[in-house]
């Protein structure tokens, strides 16, 4: 398979993103991680993931990352919405990029796309983003984060 077929939409996101780092991310996701599967990434202000996390989850705040698999047998992993609000406020707050932490988002959102669940694989996926964070450099991962706020 090939990653042709993947898309980022940037929705109201500010001048100064880095569009082609994003993209390329994407694209190694892709190759990397889902083996070559296709996915879709928005990124997009606060008010669009409220919406859409009211819309599918009740939850009526905006999520930094939220991921809606495919049905069984589609080409594409799905699609993946990203806050980048939150992004921007996470990555100070950790102390690195907008564009480091919308990586660790998306890196999140594409291992639920291949079927993994923090809440319920007793640490399967967060072993695995450990690892793929590792692989990319990233800084800390979003479930090791979590679970240091609770």
């Amino acid at each position: 398979m090939s990653s042709e077929g993947s898309s980022t939409i940037f929705r109201n996101c500010p001048a100064g993103l880095d569009r082609k780092r994003i993209r390329a991310f994407q694209r190694q996701l892709s190759m990397e991680v889902a083996s070559g599967a296709p996915f879709s990434c928005l990124l997009a202000r606060d008010k669009v993931l409220t919406g859409l996390n009211l819309q599918f989850l009740g939850r009526d705040y905006p999520a930094d990352v939220l991921s809606f698999p495919s049905a069984a047998g589609s080409a594409s992993l799905g699609e993946i919405a990203i806050s980048v609000d939150r992004a921007a406020e996470q990555g100070a707050q950790f102390g690195h990029s907008t564009e480091e932490e919308i990586e660790i988002l998306m890196l999140h959102g594409v291992l639920h796309l291949i079927g993994m669940d923090h809440e319920s694989d007793r640490g399967r996926m967060a072993r695995a983003e450990a690892k793929w964070r590792a692989t990319f450099g990233l800084p800390g991962a979003l479930i090791e984060r979590s679970r240091r706020r609770r």
